[in-house]
């Protein structure tokens, strides 16, 4: 089931999924974490997270998370071996909190048709929020949905996918991948939170600076 989700990108934003299922059957929405936790040191998070690689030859979801932020093609390119599953864009502005908009790619489409039409779905929720809220919030808006509209936005800061112990260390080890978080195996999108690790947060997993002027 196609999900999206845009909150504001605080370091405690994060996002469950949802998928259909019966009540009785559904584990808890976002009993999984994948990202830092609120306040953590973030080099003691890069340095806990290798541990949490699947066994050889087992598969499960994991949270790549960029140094910087990256185009939808570059971000791709990083995760390639594994399956691209949900991409998580946000618009950098400096000094500026700006949304995390978190778009499942659609499945049985080329991964980078997929990105870029969720990319366009990121656009259109961004555009939905230019006429409510406070004059700052709506030109913050305006701002994302300009930035997304543009097909080379550098505006992915991580995508969901899902790899084998091997594809995940590959991917670990790509220029600008800065954490590759996995998942324990069996683990369903409906478990997940995400919160992923923001290029800004350098020291530790606090809130970035608001007080910074929107561009028109």
């Amino acid at each position: 089931m196609l999900v999206a989700c845009v909150v504001v990108a605080l370091v405690t934003a994060w996002f469950a999924g949802a998928e259909a299922g019966g009540p009785s059957a559904a584990p808890p929405a976002g009993s999984v974490r994948l990202g830092p936790e609120a306040g953590e040191e973030v080099a003691a998070y890069l340095g806990r997270v290798p541990a949490d690689l699947p066994p050889p030859g087992t598969s499960t979801l994991a949270l790549v998370q960029y140094a910087e932020h990256l185009p939808a093609a570059g971000a791709l390119a990083a995760t390639a071996g594994t399956e691209a599953v949900t991409a998580v864009f946000q618009v950098p502005i400096r000094r500026v909190q700006t949304a995390l908009a978190f778009e499942d790619l659609e499945p049985r489409v080329p991964a980078g048709a997929a990105i870029r039409s969720a990319q366009a779905r990121a656009a259109r929720a961004a555009a939905a929020r230019e006429t409510v809220g406070t004059d700052r919030q709506r030109a913050i808006a305006a701002a994302e949905r300009a930035a997304l509209d543009h097909p080379d936005c550098a505006c992915v800061v991580a995508v969901l996918v899902r790899g084998d112990r091997a594809a995940l260390e590959q991917v670990a080890a790509q220029p600008g991948v800065r954490a590759v978080h996995a998942a324990p195996a069996g683990t369903t999108r409906v478990e997940l939170a995400l919160a992923p690790l923001l290029p800004g947060q350098t020291e530790r997993v606090d809130p970035l600076p608001d007080d910074g002027p929107v561009p028109p």
